[in-house]
């Protein structure tokens, strides 16, 4: 019966008695809320000796019926006592969220801080990888064969189909449109210079960096972010192996190696997409492409598509490896991150992209 809670009302003094917790009181819940409910005379006596535990949600109960203030005469023990002082000392009302003016000189110095905390992350990041680099260069032994390996299939080998649709409808895409201007200026047969330009030196490295960092930059954030989260990245370092080298470098050595290549694959798919539209609408032949291209589009070109896939490689990598390690273990840092990490990779591609063009801009451009 002790385990009961029980209420009663005697003659100047109400009486609890039992277990006064949550787990007791729901089985009897409205008929002890509709007993304390009834009003009673003031300065009525509590008896809360015979109490044999009491919770918060219990406390709550009784302050809110003695109406937020303590009863003029309460005969209770000293631990029970502490219970409701908690109760007591709850705020009646959540206090409002304290809400903050717009200032945009302010968000603008926050948003310049947080880029410089980030910029100062992946510069350490991108040194550490330096000294590893050259610490397997004094123990080849050490190197990650399989992690780069399987970093290389995931990042170039599994992203050939989606990149060739790409580059396939980007190509005929633009063959189409530029089709149409040249057909009115009597031009037709500057499609292949126009097709071979954008293409090879501008359009293949570019859609690779933004496919890339959408899908394998965002992988590699997520799969170091869930190592945060799951603590495996401190289980390594407890076990004394470097986090960088088997975690961190063979991503960023595998999508480095890799995206040469898939720039040269998508340029290529691209380049036949554009050929088989400009024979559509301009009736231009293969073997007239094929043999003008090389003449329009000086080789150096290709090699500035290679080298800007390479820079793309390294940035997507770099960016992705350092807001994966930037993750808190919680759900939300980890979308926010990875979110965070595509943003900021493809912002660093257009970046980069950019030098590129001001640092060649008389590199490989036909003269006329």
């Amino acid at each position: 019966m002790n385990a009961i809670p029980c209420l009663r009302v005697e003659p100047g003094r109400v009486v609890l008695t039992g277990s006064w917790t949550l787990a007791t009181m729901l089985p009897h819940l409205a008929d002890l809320q509709n007993r304390l409910a009834v009003p009673l005379p003031a300065g009525e006596h509590w008896d809360l000796s015979g109490l044999t535990r009491l919770d918060s949600a219990a406390a709550v109960l009784l302050w809110r019926t003695w109406g937020n203030a303590w009863p003029e005469a309460l005969e209770i023990g000293e631990l029970h006592r502490q219970v409701l002082g908690r109760a007591a000392d709850l705020p009646r009302e959540m206090p409002a969220a304290v809400k903050h003016a717009f200032h945009p000189l302010e968000s603008v110095g926050r948003l310049l801080l947080k880029a410089a905390h980030n910029l100062r992350g992946v510069i350490a990041l991108f040194g550490q990888v330096l000294l590893d680099l050259a610490y397997l260069f004094r123990h080849p032994a050490d190197f990650p064969r399989k992690e780069f390996a399987a970093n290389v299939y995931k990042a170039g080998a599994q992203a050939l189909p989606v990149s060739a649709l790409v580059g396939f409808l980007i190509g005929v895409t633009i063959s189409y449109l530029s089709a149409l201007q040249l057909k009115s200026f009597g031009a037709d047969l500057f499609i292949v210079n126009i097709l071979g330009i954008a293409i090879i030196r501008e359009l293949g490295p570019v859609l690779v960096a933004v496919l890339v960092a959408g899908r394998s930059g965002s992988a590699m954030t997520a799969q170091i972010g869930v190592m945060r989260v799951t603590e495996e990245i401190d289980a390594l370092s407890t076990m004394g192996i470097s986090r960088s080298i088997r975690v961190v470098l063979p991503k960023i050595l595998g999508l480095t190696a890799a995206m040469p290549l898939l720039v040269l694959w998508i340029s290529a798919v691209a380049l036949l997409g554009g050929m088989l539209a400009a024979m559509l609408q301009l009736d231009l032949s293969l073997n007239y492409f094929i043999e003008n291209l090389p003449r329009a589009v000086p080789v150096a070109n290709l090699f500035i598509g290679l080298g800007k896939g390479l820079c793309f490689g390294l940035v997507i990598a770099v960016v992705a490896c350092h807001f994966g390690l930037r993750v808190k273990p919680n759900t939300e840092s980890l979308s926010a991150n990875t979110t965070s990490a595509v943003v900021t990779a493809i912002t660093m591609v257009i970046l980069v992209d950019a030098v590129f063009a001001i640092f060649t801009r008389q590199i490989g451009v036909p003269q006329l």
